[in-house]
């Protein structure tokens, strides 16, 4: 649609003046006040620049190799414990480690921020104990849990857990309990019963924060696995790293380092994957 202002004014014709006399204004321009468009493996550009560095570190001599390895040197040190077993042995150890922890915290955590975010009771009485739980510093409780539970593979798959719950719990619970006072009286205004409230407005309202404690736990479960592996461990790329340290192997060290690397880059990737095909229907300015 075309709009015309009149000239009112005599002499010449303002700019953009139809022959009449009239102004002819288009539809504004839409200005694009976004991130623009996503950047395919857009992610994996800064871990290259690093890589990067590092090489032309190592070949200038700048890095010296008894510090940090190169990352050839570190390739074929990943490929001579692959050869020998001990890597995949370890990986499967660790990997083992941080699914049962991670799996059992995140059902924990999520089950207690549903009963303290759909019930004023269930907030009153979960609440407080998680609060009170998060002032404590999980790693803190690994003495105690070694006297409970002995130095076994319990105690850490327990402190795993104990972790991932306290973050699924803050992060969801927030989510919950700050869904907007408005779907309230919408879901009131047109009669939706508690349940239907519940399942079409709450949950998927609170999807995005859930997932946002998803992304937390799943790399938080990878640090604290990296300190319990290192403590009275047998097994797992930790203990691999721990007796690098004993001789002094930097190489083998940096193996441990990269492969936790690759496990927390990886596992967030798969959660913002998941993520963007469950909230496939939000429009963020990220998407």
């Amino acid at each position: 649609m075309t709009l015309t202002i009149q000239a009112t004014t005599t002499g010449a014709a303002p700019p953009g003046a139809t022959a009449t006399g009239a102004t002819a204004i288009g539809p504004p321009r839409r200005r694009r006040l976004g991130l623009g468009r996503p950047i395919p493996y857009g992610r994996v550009l800064g871990p290259l620049l690093l890589l990067a560095v590092w090489s032309a570190g190592s070949a200038s001599g700048a890095l010296d190799p008894r510090i940090l390895s190169a990352p050839w040197t570190v390739l074929r040190t990943a490929g001579a414990l692959t050869a020998d077993g001990r890597l995949p042995d370890s990986l499967l150890t660790s990997l083992q480690r941080a699914a049962l922890g991670f799996s059992a915290g995140l059902v924990i955590g999520t089950t207690l921020a549903l009963v303290a975010g759909l019930s004023r009771l269930g907030e009153a009485v979960v609440d407080g104990l998680v609060q009170v739980q998060r002032s404590v510093p999980v790693l803190g409780l690994i003495p105690l849990m070694i006297l409970w539970l002995g130095i076994g593979e319990a105690f850490k798959v327990v402190i795993i857990a104990i972790g991932v719950s306290i973050t699924m719990y803050i992060q969801t619970y927030a989510a919950l309990t700050g869904i907007d006072s408005r779907y309230v009286e919408l879901a009131e205004v047109v009669g939706l019963s508690r349940w239907r409230f519940v399942r079409q407005v709450v949950i998927p309202g609170a999807l995005p924060g859930f997932f946002v404690g998803l992304r937390l736990a799943v790399t938080g479960s990878w640090l604290v696995l990296i300190v319990l592996e290192q403590i009275n461990a047998t097994s797992g790329i930790g203990y691999l790293m721990f007796q690098a340290q004993n001789y002094a192997q930097t190489d083998v060290i940096l193996v441990g380092l990269v492969v936790y690397a690759l496990f927390g880059f990886g596992s967030d990737a798969g959660v913002r994957l998941i993520e963007r095909r469950v909230l496939s229907w939000r429009r963020t300015l990220a998407g």
